[in-house]
């Protein structure tokens, strides 16, 4: 057994981790006759050797003994091994090679073209471990006869004979995909596996599984070719899918995380509890749904009508991957989302908490858009208090209260006072006040109820611990989004305190609100001035656009903007231009440097100057902006919203835009800033003022003139 394993040098190998040495110990435990050091080592070969999908060069030195352990009965969990293997290779041959398949250039070397090399040489012993004894070596098999067996002719015979001698879901699922694998793969196979699949989609002698998924695979094959039948003939299928599969309830997983909140800011612990949440899969048919829904692409009317039907289920696990497979649809799309947000709605009513909890995080990650959805929420808000009293914010079961939680944040986002009790609550009794923090900006119009409670929670953070900077952050922006003069002493003290323990985040955040809240300030002005020269990259901007805010004493912080003109670190020159810009005409001395900086090597840096170009020199500076704004626009379209808002202030003068404000609405995918919902729909609006405002269309011709 594994002859010629210490003639390797691992030691001159890396993994993400360090030194590959540990590799033949790993690969011998994996054929440990205990249950527990095999699963340490898998986890540990995951989670080093393939750490995150890698391939590093010891990863494709493992392979070969990896294939002996697969193929030595007298190895335990031989599917796990075989599964392993199938990761390697997919991975290597999706990070490995460009779209025509030339090989990818990695820096450090990476294993990827060897491991694809190797596999492929070895591909017909995947069809024979795909007839393997063991239904579970079949299973986690299957899929290397897609990915690796080069005989097309002898891959397509064994997956037509796996698909009629397997009774298993999982297992035929994972048959008709390798089949459209091996089609994408080797173009030879195309029609025949696109025919095959065909055949199975219209035959009504397979179970509605098979069929449905080798209708949505040959779409896979080829999008470009989805017709107007193939969405009704999907939902049809998916109907009878779900009357196949047995209903089952949702198995409540708690929380796996070990961190402490003593030491670790709550907003993380949260995130990585997100993030083990969302990796679960709840229905066998999510990941073809998934693929579908990658089929059909910008289709948004399409995806609406199949998501409505998974959102229909009456598996509880269904609805819940279909609430998550909308929020991407609308945060990922352009499109009328009405009818897709009021289904999400619906399922706040739901008796299975988890899909309430999830509609609620879709409605509040998508609130620019979200208003459908906010009687909804308000109502689930009232009777989830009506039946477990004023305090369910912070009820003892985790599911109860994790649905309330999300219900109050989406409406808060929303701006509804509705939500105002249960933050006040959160606020008062401090059990999970970081979730009601991150919304509380969103209700200005409950700012005297909400900043004396956030400037407690602001003056009892102690700043000396490093990992408190997240919550003071996190509180420093609701006041600045209240703007309320009544926190000026409260984040006068943090700021204080973040310069004595050199929390330079939170001294730039304290300094932020303060400017939020202007000449209400001014007492401040000594502390603020102070900072105009600190080292710290972020600190001195924000303190120099604090001064003029608190003082607006232009002879002071002019010499101030005008060197970070001359910084080198980008930021700074765009925070100063910014300021510049907001000053306007007075600024006019700076005019010289901001023209100069038009050429500069950042876009960004471009485009923040050339918007205070306009503001400060007018009409004149006209040709200079226009031309780098919509070079910017051009060269990187996250700038689109600095660039758009900017020309919504040059009026008639931004006429020349026209061409590229067209292009940038006709595009299906969301764009600007972060290309999130919020920073999408704001482009969408401003483009189409000013589309509107630069070329109106013609007035019609009377009805006498046209006589």
């Amino acid at each position: 057994m594994f002859e010629g394993l210490d003639g390797i040098d691992w030691a001159s190998m890396e993994h993400a981790y360090g030194t590959a040495e540990e590799i033949p110990a790993l690969l011998w435990a994996l054929r440990s006759p205990h249950t527990e050091e095999r699963r340490t080592a898998l986890d540990r070969f995951y989670g080093a050797v393939h750490h995150q999908g890698d391939v590093y060069p010891c990863t494709a030195a493992s392979l070969p003994f990896l294939f002996e352990l697969a193929a030595d009965g007298a190895t335990p969990d031989r599917a796990a091994v075989v599964e392993l293997l199938v990761s390697i290779g997919r991975e290597s041959l999706e990070r490995g090679f460009e779209d025509d398949g030339a090989e990818i250039e990695y820096y450090p070397p990476s294993g990827y073209v060897q491991a694809v090399a190797f596999l492929r040489e070895r591909g017909v012993e995947f069809a024979e471990l795909a007839r393997d004894p063991d239904p579970d070596v079949r299973l986690a098999a299957i899929g290397g006869l897609g990915l690796f067996l080069d005989d097309a002719d002898r891959a397509a015979a064994v997956l037509c004979e796996r698909l009629a001698a397997e009774s298993g879901i999982a297992a035929r699922l994972q048959v008709v995909q390798a089949a459209a694998t091996l089609a994408l793969r080797l173009p030879t196979a195309l029609h025949q596996v696109m025919d095959w699949l065909a055949g199975l989609a219209d035959d009504p002698a397979q179970c509605p599984v098979t069929r449905f998924a080798a209708l949505i695979h040959r779409a896979r094959c080829a999008p470009d070719e989805i017709g107007e039948d193939v969405v009704p003939a999907a939902v049809g299928l998916l109907r009878e899918t779900a009357r196949a599969i047995p209903v089952r309830p949702i198995a409540w997983a708690p929380s796996c995380s070990a961190a402490s909140t003593d030491t670790v800011a709550p907003q993380i612990v949260a995130a990585f509890e997100d993030l083990d949440r969302h990796t679960r899969v709840y229905a066998p048919t999510t990941a073809l749904l998934r693929t579908f829904h990658e089929a059909l692409g910008a289709r948004v009317p399409e995806r609406t009508r199949v998501l409505a039907e998974q959102l229909n289920s009456p598996d509880p696990g269904s609805r819940l991957d279909a609430i998550r497979m909308s929020g991407e649809l609308i945060r990922t799309w352009r499109g009328d989302h009405t009818r897709l947000l009021l289904l999400v709605a619906d399922q706040l009513t739901t008796a299975d908490e988890e899909v309430a909890v999830e509609a609620a995080a879709v409605l509040e990650s998508c609130h620019p858009i979200a208003t459908q959805g906010r009687e909804a929420l308000a109502s689930h808000i009232d009777a989830q208090r009506a039946a477990h009293g004023p305090d369910v914010w912070a009820a003892p079961q985790a599911l109860l209260r994790r649905s309330h939680q999300e219900a109050v944040r989406a409406l808060a986002r929303l701006g509804d006072a509705r939500a105002l009790p249960s933050l006040l609550a959160a606020l008062d009794s401090d059990v999970d006040a970081w979730r009601a923090i991150q919304v509380a900006g969103h209700l200005p119009q409950a700012a005297d109820e909400l900043v004396p409670r956030l400037g407690d929670h602001l003056r009892r953070i102690d700043l000396s611990q490093q990992w408190n900077e997240m919550s003071a952050n996190a509180i420093l922006a609701a006041l600045t989004a209240l703007g309320d003069p009544a926190a000026v002493p409260a984040v006068l003290e943090t700021l204080g305190a973040a310069v004595r323990h050199e929390q330079h985040g939170v001294t730039r955040s304290a300094l932020k609100a303060l400017a939020a809240f202007g000449p209400a300030a001014a007492g401040a002005r000594d502390t603020i001035r102070s900072l105009t020269t600190a080292t710290d990259a972020h600190v001195r901007p924000a303190a120099v656009a604090a001064l003029w805010a608190a003082d607006g004493d232009l002879a002071e912080v002019m010499p101030l903007l005008l060197s970070l003109l001359d910084d080198r670190i980008t930021f700074r020159i765009s925070d100063a231009a910014d300021l510049l810009g907001e000053i306007g005409p007075p600024a006019s001395v700076a005019l010289p440097r901001l023209r100069n900086l038009l050429t500069h090597d950042y876009e960004w840096v471009r485009v923040h100057c050339a918007a205070a170009l306009w503001e400060i020199g007018g009409e004149a500076e006209a040709p200079a902006v226009l031309d780098v704004l919509l070079q910017a626009m051009a060269q990187n379209p996250a700038t689109a919203n600095h660039v758009v808002a900017c020309l919504d202030r040059m009026g008639p003068l931004a006429e020349p835009a026209l061409p590229l404000l067209r292009e940038q609405l006709a595009l299906p995918r969301r764009g600007g800033r972060y290309q999130s919902v919020d920073h999408d729909e704001e482009l969408q609006r401003v483009g189409r003022i000013l589309i509107a405002r630069l070329d109106p269309p013609a007035p019609k011709a009377s009805a006498a003139r046209t006589a």
